[in-house]
């Protein structure tokens, strides 16, 4: 049925059959995949045609429970999360629920055991069940009830006595308070919520008189309620032990990490404190490889777009860079693209300040500057085991850049990234550091700027006629246009925001390029000749994105405001 959708080729689902029969167990829709032959949507499309079982999905609003008190009742939290099921309604003696896998009969026989009801199966995917379990719910009362747990256990004249004597605690000291139940409890609820609210990040901040938590979403900060003052010293240390850090030096900044098991889900936490005139202050990385699809299909790719970089990526020499701001999104662009060419007959490696994702069947090393193993050292290396495919994590100075050239020269397919705000400023940055003009246009073969948006909430987007008079300047939209606004809703935390996409600016190298560069012409000359080309700019890319409702004029101006020299 995969096949006859059009989601599926033949050569796919045979590579997928010879997994399993090496493997001998799994089931072939799991192959495909974790395989990226097809998607959770795809593969529940098909389910649900298949068993004849009718698909919930947050788009067409099906998993909205239509009772979710009396729902939720029948089927506790903890269970609904071990078997990935959502209660969505009753009738009579019947009861909807949507699950990942409808055909799993020892989970509905055990559902149907606790809740004393028959079951009526829904098929859904596991990210839709997952992302709502938390409104259903309300997991966030757990991390409340903590922390105001946190105040009422508060003896006032003792936390003042350890704020002032801080710097005397003893580390005995330190550490047991570390082991204490509310201490403890809360750092395992602030991680796990966090996680469960899809952030990337949590921001831990210390003030005078108050604690600030924060956790970073679509790419936006949101302040959550933090617990009383007294618990930043204790909340710190215990978030530094588990990261295998020095709980003693408070003076220096500090790296480490931590894994952890959320949800059967084993996520990876990369952990920084640095010290501030009130304090500690600690961010954590949420690196959850779960959430992370290395498909270039999902990541916002117009069609046409996607065909060129696929064309260029499969070229058998040269180089490809990625440019944006951090957090931009390159690196996961980066990823998708190697996934999409890892086979037997390719060795691929990569060096990488950090090692954010780990990918089968790509040897990935983490360079540390510390013994000696730079960037530059590294590719040196690298350039002796013979690869086929090279990635520079990013190009930060002038050794690396020569390398990473002459690597790309000389056979090899080499992806890096800069930090530059568009496609066109990659070229100067190289000349700047160093690299002659023609060595820079003969290597690169393509570079790619971008960006993420937020996409629009499609449970409460709002749609309302656009005014032509008030778009930003080059921007043409016909007298009447719809497009849409965010509202906000429970599903969206009411940012009215739920995920992200990224948009491109995408710089094929032509011959006119090549010669305008080793010219050294202004950077204008360049873009517009790019254009010429038909290089979209970040901000037409955003402008599309608007137009299709994916996301909010809003949101495009926000990201994009700035992006364009």
């Amino acid at each position: 049925m995969l096949i006859q959708e059009g989601l599926l080729t033949r050569d796919q689902l045979n590579k997928a059959v010879e997994v399993q029969k090496k493997s001998g167990k799994g089931l072939i829709g799991d192959i495909l995949l974790k395989s990226g032959a097809i998607t959770e949507k795809d593969l529940a499309v098909v389910l649900s045609k298949q068993l004849s079982i009718p698909y919930a999905s947050r788009e067409t609003l099906l998993l909205n429970p239509e009772t979710v008190e009396e729902s939720v009742k029948l089927v506790p939290e903890e269970l609904a999360r071990k078997y990935c099921v959502l209660p969505l309604s009753t009738h009579f003696n019947a009861l909807k629920v949507a699950m990942a896998d409808p055909t799993d009969l020892v989970t509905l026989d055990n559902l149907s055991k606790v809740t004393g009801r028959i079951i009526e199966p829904l098929i859904s995917t596991r990210t839709d069940i997952e992302a709502c379990l938390g409104q259903f719910y309300k997991e966030g009362g757990l991390l409340k009830t903590a922390i105001e747990a946190s105040y009422s256990a508060v003896d006032y004249e003792a936390a003042q006595r350890e704020e002032a004597d801080e710097d005397s605690l003893s580390l005995d000291n330190i550490v047991a308070s570390t082991k204490k139940a509310p201490v403890v409890n809360l750092t395992d609820l602030l991680i796990c919520q966090a996680v469960k609210d899809r952030a990337s990040d949590i921001h831990i901040e210390s003030f005078p008189n108050r604690i600030i938590i924060r956790f970073r979403v679509d790419g936006v900060l949101h302040e959550i309620p933090a617990p009383d003052k007294s618990m930043i010293l204790p909340l710190i240390s215990r978030i530094k032990i588990l990261s295998k850090m020095d709980i003693s030096e408070k003076r220096l900044p500090q790296d480490g990490n931590l894994r952890a098991m959320i949800e059967g889900r084993e996520i990876d936490f990369r952990v920084s404190t640095i010290p501030t005139i009130h304090g500690e202050k600690v961010v954590m990385r949420i690196l959850d490889k779960t959430a992370v699809r290395l498909d270039l299909e999902a990541l916002g790719f117009e069609k046409k777009e996607l065909a060129n970089y696929r064309k260029v990526i499969h070229r058998p020499h040269g180089m490809i860079l990625l440019t944006g701001p951090t957090g931009s999104g390159k690196t996961t662009t980066l990823y998708a693209a190697l996934n999409e060419l890892k086979s037997p007959e390719r060795n691929i490696l990569t060096i990488e300040d950090p090692v954010e994702y780990q990918i089968e069947g790509i040897n990935q090393v983490q360079i540390k500057p510390a013994i000696g193993l730079t960037f530059a050292n590294g590719l040196r290396s690298f350039l002796r085991q013979d690869p086929d495919i090279i990635l520079v994590g990013e190009i930060r100075d002038l050794e690396t850049a020569q390398i990473s050239i002459r690597a790309s020269l000389t056979g090899h397919v080499v992806f890096s990234s800069l930090h530059t705000n568009d496609a066109p400023s990659a070229i100067s940055r190289l000349i700047d550091l160093g690299i002659e003009p023609f060595f820079v246009t003969s290597s690169l073969l393509m570079v790619v700027a971008q960006r993420l948006l937020r996409r629009i909430c499609p449970k409460c987007r709002e749609a309302y006629k656009a005014d032509p008079a008030l778009m930003p300047p080059g921007w043409k939209l016909e007298h009447g246009a719809t497009l849409y606004r965010a509202k906000g809703c429970a599903d969206c935390a009411n940012t009215g925001y739920f995920g992200r996409f990224a948009i491109f600016e995408i710089m094929t190298i032509t011959d006119r390029i090549e010669e305008l560069s080793i010219q050294r012409s202004p950077l204008s000359a360049i873009r517009a000749e790019a254009r010429k080309g038909g290089m979209r700019t970040l901000e037409e890319s955003s402008f599309v994105k608007v137009l299709s409702g994916e996301t909010s004029l809003e949101e495009a101006l926000r990201v994009t405001m700035g992006a364009e020299a």
